[in-house]
């Protein structure tokens, strides 16, 4: 009897082969993206700005091509296909990158033909991998232990940070190397490339090995199968097996991506047509809109195919937190924008007699969470116990709390430094501490309630719209992390060149057109920057912006806490 109930209070071991599996797919993305713009600027000499920009596009449809992946695998192919047809194409796609690494030096052209052509194999590839590993999560559990998924998300989520902390240690390791004067090895790029294409080619291999033995239901049938032999018993009572899109409402959603994707265009580049050829302009006025109307539009569609009011009202839930969850990501995702900057040009990164690289303080945050998500699972599993547990939206409430906490504390910090003063790296470590708490309250409680609220014949397609959800946050990140005011370097960059750059800033003296075109060489600002009509004068300011976002979105989201409750219709 004790066996049986303990054997009950386990997690399944169909979990711990989706987290290796998980795992080593972090291990190969992060590890590949810690490397991607070193090697873009210093192998393929592409201009930094532009690297950038790549880097930047590559990251957005990573999170736009799910919706394809997770409608392929709702509709044809199943989410165990779509899983190992994504690992081999993301170990094609690093395979590709390996041989841009190794002929560029020969044939630039045709490096970075490779280089392009491995970024779109890996996009895709992320596409059929992501919102179709997720969704395998929520079917290994009983109807009656869905309660679980919270704890059982955050262990899933621990997988991803272990991978990711692997990825960005051993990757950089092999293929960012410098000799004892300081000089690149860009010859080095190549085996950073190749670990990622190896950890992908485990973690796929370990999934087709494992699947049919542990990824099964409780009651031994296998998860994630062709969809067209799905048994009644995969699904919620009642509920249809198929989703059915009318040809109508797909006529409405294809008008609405189109008006939708002009509309976006305009509000980010100020024009409908595409004059411009300027890198810059055509991935922030093509793929962001595209991410922007595809979210909206398919959003739309599900919506149409909603059968119940139960269905309609949980469909909204999983909307509504993931309008939220864009104003935690364009905070969070500060850690590889504003706050490197911070971290490389004001910051006393000594700790005990080491002088920490800026680009590794952000890894405070992957060593963090996989500290806390043990205790953060056990935590929730305590309060469930006790009947305290909040409710899910709620979490995500008390995550973006936190992260206007972690500002708050940054920006009063940052307040008296001036323009020279540096901040102990002590703050950062605090910030990244606290933000990651916030971050295991939101993100895999996000993954959590897709899995309970979704429908089971479009639930790939809502993980699909959570993840645009992520990618419009990343967006928004970019949008604001471009706000940063000038850091301390900059002034004296300025002094240099026998300029007050305080005194530019607040418009106290005026520039010569020689001195003008120097500031622009040396990309030193002539203006404060702004955010929404209002000037941005120092760092304190700056951070102030996101303790208000995210403060005001945190109550907003307390506030509707309860009513979403009702919503949920019973699943917490």
């Amino acid at each position: 009897m004790d066996t049986a109930v303990q054997a009950k209070q386990k997690h399944p071991k169909g979990l711990w082969v989706l987290f290796g599996t998980e795992m080593w797919e972090r291990f190969n993305f992060y590890g590949m993206r810690a490397l991607l713009t070193l090697f873009l600027v210093n192998a393929l000499l592409i201009k930094e700005a532009d690297a950038a920009i790549i880097y930047g596009g590559f990251l957005a449809l990573c999170y736009l091509t799910p919706l394809l992946g997770g409608f392929i695998a709702d509709k044809y192919i199943g989410n165990r296909n779509a899983i190992l047809t994504g690992g081999t194409l993301m170990a094609i796609g690093q395979l590709f990158l390996f041989f841009s690494a190794s002929t560029f030096s020969t044939n630039l052209g045709g490096a970075k033909t490779l280089m392009w052509l491995g970024l779109f194999v890996i996009i895709f590839g992320n596409g059929f991998f992501k919102p179709n590993i997720s969704s395998m999560v929520g079917s290994l559990y009983p109807k009656q232990e869905k309660s679980k998924l919270d704890s059982a998300f955050t262990i899933f989520y621990m997988g991803i940070n272990i991978g990711a902390f692997l990825g960005q240690f051993i990757c950089p390791y092999l293929g960012d190397v410098k000799d004892a004067s300081g000089v690149r090895d860009v010859f080095a790029f190549k085996w950073g490339f190749l670990a990622a294409s190896i950890a992908m080619l485990i973690g796929t291999t370990t999934f087709l090995i494992l699947k049919n033995k542990y990824v099964v239901t409780p009651e031994g049938r296998p998860i994630g199968g062709l969809p067209k032999n799905n048994t009644s018993e995969d699904f919620e009572e009642g509920e249809t097996q198929t989703a059915k899109f009318s040809g109508k409402n797909m006529g409405i959603a294809s008008v609405l991506f189109v008006a939708l994707f002009f509309v976006f265009r305009y509000i980010l580049v100020s024009e409908f047509g595409f004059s411009s050829v300027e890198m810059g302009q055509l991935i922030k006025g093509i793929i962001y809109p595209f991410i922007y109307a595809a979210g909206i539009s398919l959003a739309f569609l599900i919506m149409s195919s909603a059968e119940t009011k139960v269905e309609r009202d949980r469909i909204w839930v999983i909307y509504i937190v993931s309008f939220f969850i864009i104003f935690f990501w364009a905070a969070f995702e500060q850690a590889g924008s504003s706050l490197t900057f911070i971290a490389d040009n004001q910051t006393d990164r000594n700790i005990f007699g080491w002088n920490m690289p800026p680009s590794m303080v952000q890894i405070f945050n992957g060593l963090f969470v996989v500290l806390l998500a043990l205790p953060f699972s056990l935590l929730w599993d305590k309060l469930r116990a006790k009947g305290k547990e909040p409710v899910s939206p709620m979490k995500q409430a008390i995550g973006l709390g936190l992260i206007a906490l972690s500002y708050l504390i940054i920006a009063y910090n940052v307040k008296d430094l001036g323009n020279t003063g540096l901040l102990a790296i002590k703050w950062l470590m605090l910030l990244y501490l606290i933000q990651t708490m916030g971050e295991l309250c939101l993100s895999p409680i996000g993954l959590s309630l897709v899995g309970k609220l979704a429908p089971k014949r479009f639930a790939s397609l809502l993980y699909g719209v959570f993840f645009i959800s992520n990618a419009a946050g990343y967006a928004l990140a970019g949008s604001l992390g471009s706000i940063i005011p000038a850091t301390g370097d900059k002034f004296v960059k300025a002094e240099k060149l026998g300029v007050n750059l305080q005194d530019v800033l607040d418009k106290k003296v005026t520039l010569t057109p020689e001195q003008v075109a120097l500031f622009e060489k040396e990309q030193l600002p002539v203006a404060n920057t702004t955010f929404a009509g209002v000037e941005i004068n120092n760092l304190f300011e700056f951070f102030m912006v996101f303790v208000v976002l995210c403060g005001v979105a945190a109550i907003i989201l307390a506030i509707l806490s309860p009513r979403l409750k009702k919503m949920m219709h019973g699943l917490n």
